[in-house]
């Protein structure tokens, strides 16, 4: 009787640690800081992403809602692009500016770029849908302070560019169009979008429309290799 009594209280004794073992879990994710107040109360503290208030305006319906939530989503994945472009083309005007003389060199200069150019982004360029390429022909035109025909007919040629207008109009299309928003429309939101991305401001705005932060766009290179051939 005595022996069973003792195995009875070993049991009892053993069987915490035994459920507790049972039970027990991978613990995630990164520890809590806190403070005890003088009244031994346990505070604890931790940091919350901003919130983005949308400021108050035209009301928008449920089709411009989804049109907008579109333009932020293909803004975010297209701008880092146009920022490139502005480097590219500001390094491109200095290079022609300094070490071009011949017609001859300039030629063969821009048509380096241009394979350069192909090889790096046209796998980028060609995964994007239609409506990112034209919001990005926007930004570029921001940037650069050129619509998308000055670029043609600066670097190649006005056969060139009157070529891609013809072609761009059997779009519906216009590459003589200036961005412009003060004019309003699309042009003004874009603005608008720029400006959040220029204070610092794009991750917590991004968030506060989808719930989940941007997937940053990453370009292999901001500089052009090509050098002029003498």
């Amino acid at each position: 009787m005595k022996r069973k009594t003792l195995l009875i209280l070993f049991f009892i004794l053993l069987l915490p640690s035994i459920c507790l073992g049972q039970r027990k879990k991978k613990i995630t994710g990164s520890p809590m800081y806190f403070q005890v107040t003088p009244q031994g109360d346990t505070v604890f503290m931790d940091t919350l992403d901003p919130v983005w208030i949308m400021p108050k305006g035209k009301r928008m319906r449920d089709g411009d809602w989804r049109k907008y939530y579109k333009l932020v989503y293909n803004f975010n994945k297209v701008y880092p692009y146009a920022l490139v472009g502005r480097k590219m083309m500001a390094q491109v005007d200095s290079t022609l500016a300094a070490d071009v003389s011949k017609r001859r060199e300039r030629n063969r200069y821009i048509s380096d770029v241009e394979k350069e150019l192909l090889r790096t982004f046209e796998k980028d360029i060609r995964s994007m849908t239609v409506t990112q390429g034209l919001v990005l022909m926007r930004l570029v035109d921001r940037e650069c302070g050129m619509n998308a025909y000055e670029i043609i007919k600066t670097y190649e040629s006005g056969f060139a560019a009157n070529f891609w207008q013809l072609v761009a109009r059997l779009f519906s299309q216009n590459l003589k169009t200036r961005y412009n928003p003060a004019a309003g429309g699309e042009d003004a939101k874009i603005e608008e979008l720029c400006k959040i991305w220029d204070r610092g401001e794009w991750n917590s705005f991004y968030y506060s429309i989808f719930m989940e932060y941007p997937q940053r766009t990453v370009i292999k290179t901001e500089r052009l290799s090509s050098e002029v051939k003498k």
